[in-house]
């Protein structure tokens, strides 16, 4: 796929890792997708370690901004204005736990959470317009929100981000959600089922592999957990949900057809 240069305002253009043990996480995720790491320092003894697939960066990997925190997958929208977009977030019912701040030259962000709890974070691009290469083996291709309240989140997110919603059943009865950027699938929206157990509202990553199979048992080779899955979606792809050795979410996909 051609490097991005550019995404539409509303689109997810990033995605980083917060972990507890960045080298762990590094050697693990290189070994499953085939990144390489690029060290940039950012403070004192402190670096944002870029993931490459072929040369373009693909994700991030930092440790976390504070000891004890959970290790997580964070994804990142890009808007036009983040100090309006953070600014629209309150009025909507959300709030703000990172205010709007420079990223060095490279873009301005904010973390937001939504009124149902789910942590997102917008992107100003500066020099940077997010990951250059998405959609292909080793790169994200889909954001996914698990939420304890749909009609809520629906709202939150179509007033922030003029997303419009399309819901649908899934072969298992349950259902789904596409958020539509303009004539674009921008992400996905479902209801946290009872039966997996305690679990908050979420953004969740998925990762483009050629084999899900295959990329699951290496997940257990390299100590992580198979969470569900390999399971397949009609008409989609092939998925499973897993771990990584510290703790961190995400999902990955063998698609039959692109979002």
């Amino acid at each position: 796929m051609a490097t991005m240069t550019a995404y539409k305002p509303g689109t997810f253009c990033w995605v980083d890792l917060s972990t507890s043990d960045q080298k762990g996480a590094k050697t693990f995720y290189s070994k499953l997708f085939g990144w390489e790491a690029e060290d940039i320092p950012v403070a004192e003894n402190t670096t944002y370690s870029m993931m490459k697939k072929n040369g373009k960066s693909a994700a991030a990997i930092s440790p976390q901004r504070e000891k004890g925190t959970p290790t997580v997958w964070s994804s990142y929208v890009s808007v036009e204005n983040v100090d309006a977009a953070a600014k629209k977030a309150k009025s909507l019912g959300g709030s703000v736990v990172m205010e709007p701040m420079d990223v060095m030259t490279e873009g301005r962000m904010a973390v937001v959470k939504d009124p149902t709890g789910a942590y997102i974070s917008v992107w100003e691009p500066k020099k940077t317009a997010g990951a250059e290469i998405v959609n292909d083996p080793g790169a994200f291709v889909w954001n996914e929100l698990l939420t304890t309240d749909v009609n809520k989140a629906q709202k939150f997110y179509g007033g922030l981000f003029d997303w419009k919603a399309e819901s649908g059943d899934m072969p298992d009865g349950s259902n789904y959600t596409t958020l539509k950027n303009g004539d674009r699938p921008a992400g996905g929206l479902m209801a946290i089922r009872p039966e997996w157990g305690p679990m908050p509202p979420n953004w969740g990553v998925y990762f483009t592999v050629e084999d899900v199979d295959d990329s699951a048992a290496r997940v257990r080779k390299l100590g992580g957990k198979v969470l569900a899955g390999p399971q397949d979606i009609p008409g989609t792809g092939r998925f499973a949900t897993c771990q990584d050795p510290q703790g961190g979410t995400f999902s990955i996909i063998e698609m039959t057809t692109q979002p």
